[in-house]
């Protein structure tokens, strides 16, 4: 096993529940670099997945990203891409990726249930909206044994185009400092 694959705090921790073995075979069995046709499903159905990014200092931060099904498209063998919607501007993902590309990727089908984690390197354009565009590096299920079996009873009003606005970009405390040109802007 490629030594670069586990640190040396998982390491400690496999060799003190003497998983080592374990996790060897399963990172040989079930990692991979490009996505298959099952992860493809998955990503491409999923209507929201969780990411995590952290800052030059290591500050993490993890974020729901949400939109219709088929908002992230698997682009390329190795690569997957998403477009971020407009949220509250503190753009704490988005920065995150400015300065620190490295990237962590949950998908969860509840109904399935299935997960599968991607890691790797975001870069970030404006096409006018910001895109992600991520390279994976290491594509790998997860265990479903304890995720719980849920629904999707109805997607958000605020996923895909023209989402009304949120009620908060009404208040006059956020209100009088929205962007000139976002469309909740009064006066």
């Amino acid at each position: 096993m490629d030594e670069a694959y586990y640190h040396d705090g998982m390491r400690e921790l496999q060799d003190r529940f003497d998983t080592r073995q374990l996790a060897d075979r399963l990172a040989e069995r079930l990692s991979r670099t490009a996505f298959s046709e099952e992860d493809r499903t998955l990503i491409e159905g999923a209507c929201f997945f969780f990411l995590a990014s952290a800052d030059t200092a290591g500050q993490p931060d993890c974020s729901y990203k949400g939109g219709l099904p088929g908002f992230v498209r698997v682009t390329g063998p190795s690569e997957l891409s998403f477009r971020s919607y407009d949220g509250n501007g503190m753009f704490r993902s988005l920065g995150n990726l400015q300065v620190n590309p490295r990237v962590g990727l949950l998908f969860i089908d509840f109904e399935k249930p299935r997960r599968l984690r991607v890691l790797g390197a975001a870069a970030l354009s404006f096409d006018p909206q910001p895109m992600v565009r991520v390279r994976a590096e290491q594509i790998f299920p997860n265990c479903p044994r304890y995720i719980h079996k849920m629904k999707v009873l109805e997607h958000s009003a605020y996923a895909g185009e023209n989402p009304p606005v949120p009620a908060w970009k009404k208040m006059p405390q956020f209100n009088e400092v929205l962007p000139r040109n976002d469309p909740a802007r009064q006066g």
